[in-house]
């Protein structure tokens, strides 16, 4: 008589799903295993300061990596690398590792590597061990190479003003001569020649 092959397949479709369900299972890595990823050190965004385009800061700011600034800041301020993006403008000294300045600076830059880039505009002084300036960019004041640069001088020294005044042949004259307050030189009675 008639044998019906449906329990027959039934029977190979089931090994087959077994097979390719243990299959599937072996080929996955077992959760047990995977380790957590581990941030990179300071190179993550997460990990550095800004200071936002919308942003004015009056005071003092110290940041122990790095830093960067699109807004506006009126003080002194620390970091370890600091970008001064395009549209910033800070007021004030910088001490840092790296300074990278693409907006305006009007104070003393204290730091290792300086760059001016991207039409970066500096007023005043930059001390540094390394310093490149952008075609584009703008640099009025002096720079002077240092070991050092983020070194702060002694505050008990003399400025470099009062140092040349005082060593300069003319300091004596300098300080005797004093402005005339009785000077009137409506009185003068010095005529042009014809």
């Amino acid at each position: 008589m008639f044998k019906s092959k449906a329990p027959e397949k039934d029977q190979d479709a089931a090994a087959n799903l077994v097979e390719a369900v243990g299959r599937a299972v072996q080929q996955q890595p077992p959760v047990v295993e995977q380790q957590p990823a581990r941030p990179a050190p300071t190179t993550n965004a997460a990990t550095r300061s800004c200071i936002g385009s919308g942003m004015s800061i009056i005071g003092n700011i110290e940041c122990n990596g790095p830093a960067q600034v699109f807004g506006r800041v009126k003080g002194e301020l620390r970091a370890s690398d600091l970008l001064i993006g395009d549209g910033a403008q800070i007021e004030g000294s910088i001490i840092a590792q790296d300074v990278t300045v693409c907006g305006r600076v009007k104070g003393t830059i204290r730091a290792v590597r300086v760059k001016l880039q991207d039409g970066g505009t500096v007023e005043g002084d930059i001390f540094h061990r390394s310093l490149s300036i952008d075609e584009n960019s703008l640099f009025e004041g002096s720079s002077r190479r240092v070991e050092n640069p983020t070194d702060q001088p002694s505050i008990g020294t003399k400025g470099p003003q009062e140092e040349d005044m005082q060593g300069s042949a003319l300091a004596s004259y300098l300080h005797r001569v004093e402005p005339s307050a009785s000077t009137d030189w409506s009185e003068s009675t010095v005529e042009p020649k014809h």
